[in-house]
């Protein structure tokens, strides 16, 4: 008997050995030293054990967590409400918000060399942690913080860039006015048909396409998809935002960074 007992408490141990890889650490905010002052980043982490990349979701509009309830962000940005279908799809995920010393996150701002800094801060953050090649992924003002980072620190730091309801006129850092040619990592831009966002037209992002010339891999996706917008079409939860057309979406996107291709 005593024998038996040994045994069983050896598979036991056994199979929490092989479990443990599976099991996904909890949830939850880390705040990140934004590299100036007492000033901090809050940034939702979630891991997948099995993950091959980390995906830096950056959020659009002021880049505000929302109502934080139960410890998880409110806000009702596509990346923000999709974050756990990156996760499902295989993904660790870091969501990052508006350092704590800002009280808005512009376009002007989204294009700063201190921007640039924080987002390199949470890019060394996830690598370390994580210790594997990461991902940008933009949407509407976030797709203009993406793409400077990218430009700025290249694929020595960042693996891919995804580009969703990009800024294509109109305002400071429009995706068409910053130096394209300088992205040199597999490059997706996508986009819904019917977004009808003045500021983020689909003919203009189709056409950013053309001018990624260096990066090595380079798609556009028209999403059709989806139901129910409401609101301001620049916003969340009108198309501009992929209502309703979440999964769908986030299963376009993931794909591609899993196997890039023209």
């Amino acid at each position: 008997m005593r024998l038996f007992r040994i045994w069983r408490s050896m598979m036991l141990v056994a199979m929490l050995l092989v479990l443990a890889p599976l099991a996904r650490a909890a949830d939850g905010f880390v705040q990140l030293d934004a590299g100036r002052g007492d000033a901090r980043i809050p940034v939702y982490a979630m891991e997948n054990a099995q993950a091959g990349a980390t995906l830096i979701l950056l959020p659009g509009g002021d880049a505000g967590t929302g109502k934080i309830s139960n410890g998880e962000p409110g806000s009702g940005n596509f990346l923000v409400r999709a974050r756990q279908l990156f996760v499902d799809q295989g993904f660790n995920v870091l969501v990052m918000f508006r350092a704590s010393d800002l009280r808005v996150l512009d376009f002007p701002e989204r294009i700063s060399s201190e921007h640039v800094t924080e987002i390199a801060h949470v890019i060394d953050y996830a690598r370390t942690t994580y210790g594997k090649p990461v991902w940008l992924v933009g949407t509407s003002r976030g797709t203009v913080s993406a793409t400077a980072a990218t430009i700025a620190l290249g694929p020595e730091r960042i693996a891919g860039l995804v580009l969703t309801s990009s800024v294509t006129n109109r305002k400071a850092g429009a995706i068409g006015s910053q130096d394209l040619d300088k992205i040199s990592v597999p490059t997706l831009v996508v986009h819904h048909k019917l977004d009808a966002c003045p500021i983020c037209v689909p003919s203009q992002a189709e056409a950013l396409i053309e001018r990624l010339k260096n990066a090595p891999q380079r798609k556009f996706i028209l999403v059709e998809d989806g139901s129910a917008p409401q609101g301001d079409p620049c916003e969340a939860w009108h198309w501009h935002g992929y209502p309703h057309a979440e999964a769908q979406t986030v299963k376009l996107i993931t794909d591609w960074i899993r196997q890039p291709s023209s």
